[in-house]
């Protein structure tokens, strides 16, 4: 559940049903890597947040689409949906292979929490700026 006290409709269980579906088909050490991962993005998305499948992939979304993390054969994925945010914490990512749109990190080793959660909370700042607008 995202939220303690947050009651679920079933369109959002569903969601979080398919990812822990998706989460349990992911051999190890990447289970356990991702499962990390989407705790801290659970820790920092707001209380409407919701999770579900996306492209295949879990994802989280808030006011539109907010990021996305998958395993791969041989690294880790966390996608930021915005493009920009990437270029815009180059120096952070430093020690991360990116590419457009995509941040790559080890099976075996998870973003820092204080990572994921800077760049959820920077998301949500841009999906609330554009539902404002």
């Amino acid at each position: 559940m995202l939220k303690a006290s947050k009651k679920l409709d079933g369109a959002a269980a569903a969601g979080e049903a398919a990812v822990t579906a998706y989460l349990a088909k992911v051999p190890e050490p990447a289970r356990s890597t991702l499962e990390k991962i989407r705790a801290t993005i659970r820790s920092a998305v707001p209380a409407e947040a919701t999770e579900g499948l996306s492209y295949g992939m879990p994802a989280f979304r808030y006011k539109g689409a907010l990021v996305g993390y998958a395993a791969f054969k041989n690294h880790c994925s966390f996608f930021p949906m915005q493009a920009s945010l990437i270029d815009e914490m180059k120096e952070e990512l430093k020690g991360y292979r990116t590419s457009k749109g995509t941040l790559q990190f080890p099976v075996d080793k998870p973003l820092s929490t204080a990572l994921v959660k800077k760049m959820v909370k920077a998301r949500v700042a841009e999906n609330e700026g554009k539902k404002a607008r």
